[in-house]
């Protein structure tokens, strides 16, 4: 008989799996419901609206008023919005503050398609994980990530439309392997890209191995936060192999670092495998006012009229914040 991991890599064969569950191939999954990937636009693949670092233990969505957060959200969204943008990723992930209705209110007021994700995050020592993690198996987490993807988030009918892991920096530890493990094999079955919070190049090239062995293309990682790797070489390395390299801290104070990484990618000719965006907002529960935000603008502001200068057109700035999104999150398995 099967085991339940060789029944999902025997199903990735092919989009209809056993189970009668049919992935939506082709398609992306917004808060709001599912789009054609064309329609996703100009987009910022990686904000947070709200973020609540009490830890697993403890969360609950008691500890804020949605429409307390929406007032003080709200007008950065309406900001960035202006800039021209039509689409963001909500990163944060469950027992961090995901809260999918309060994204659908959120972009039923601004206007704006977000998604939101499914997953665990490992790093922090393990903080914000639930305790069955520790017992479970890479299967069962990945039938409770897959769940999600077929019947929507905590009785709701919103969908994730990416996963979201997070993992420590240095070598994978049993249970973060795991997590990849079972973000492979909810990709395999959902077609969901994996954005792993990674940091060092060691960790992600560990977890791409993982992908590999189970038989996931590079193509459906995110190397998040690639921007704390101090060898930026890896970046070519990373993108050969079809990755996605995720710099996504810019702000105003680090303008032309980010400049020169972006440069040194695109003239090497794989301006076509970045990601970038802020990590920017966000509302912290237990703060006076939700604490102070940062906005969404500085690559509209600061970093482009840089690029600019460098040489960069208006198609390339299209490339990376409308072609490259697009391609990366639309919903398909991508087999190695």
């Amino acid at each position: 008989m099967l085991s339940r991991r060789d029944f999902l890599l025997a199903c990735a064969a092919t989009p209809i799996c056993l189970t009668g569950f049919s992935a939506k191939a082709g398609s992306i999954h917004t808060v709001n419901g599912t789009i054609d990937p064309a329609a996703l636009g100009m987009t910022l693949i990686h904000e947070h609206f709200l973020v609540d670092f009490i830890g697993a233990d403890n969360i609950s969505m008691d500890r804020w008023n949605r429409e307390e957060v929406v007032k003080k959200v709200l007008p950065y969204l309406m900001e960035v919005k202006a800039k021209g943008v039509k689409s963001i990723l909500e990163c944060t992930p469950a027992f961090l503050g995901r809260d999918v209705q309060l994204l659908k209110m959120l972009a039923e007021q601004s206007g704006l398609q977000i998604l939101t994700n499914t997953g665990y995050y490992g790093a922090s020592d393990n903080k914000y994980l639930p305790p069955w993690t520790q017992t479970e198996s890479a299967e069962q987490l990945s039938e409770r990530w897959i769940r999600e993807y077929q019947n929507g988030i905590a009785g709701t009918t919103i969908k994730p439309g990416f996963i979201k892991i997070g993992v420590n920096s240095g070598s994978l530890s049993k249970l973060h392997r795991k997590l990849v493990t079972a973000a492979a094999l909810t990709h395999q079955q959902t077609g969901l890209t994996i954005c792993s919070h990674t940091g060092p190049a060691q960790t992600a090239f560990e977890e791409i191995d993982v992908l590999k062995k189970l038989g996931v293309h590079p193509s459906a990682f995110v190397w998040v936060h690639a921007q704390s790797e101090p060898n930026k070489s890896t970046y070519i390395k990373a993108a050969q192999q079809g990755a996605w390299v995720s710099l996504d801290g810019v702000s105003a104070t680090n303008l032309d670092q980010y400049a020169e990484w972006i440069k040194t990618i695109k003239d090497s000719g794989h301006l076509n495998r970045v990601l970038i965006s802020h990590d920017a907002g966000w509302y912290r529960p237990g703060e006076p006012n939700g604490g102070d935000f940062i906005g969404f603008t500085a690559i509209f502001d600061g970093l482009f009229p840089l690029l600019k200068t460098r040489g960069f057109s208006d198609n390339d700035f299209e490339q990376l914040l409308v072609r490259n999104p697009a391609e990366a999150f639309t919903i398909r398995v991508r087999k190695g």
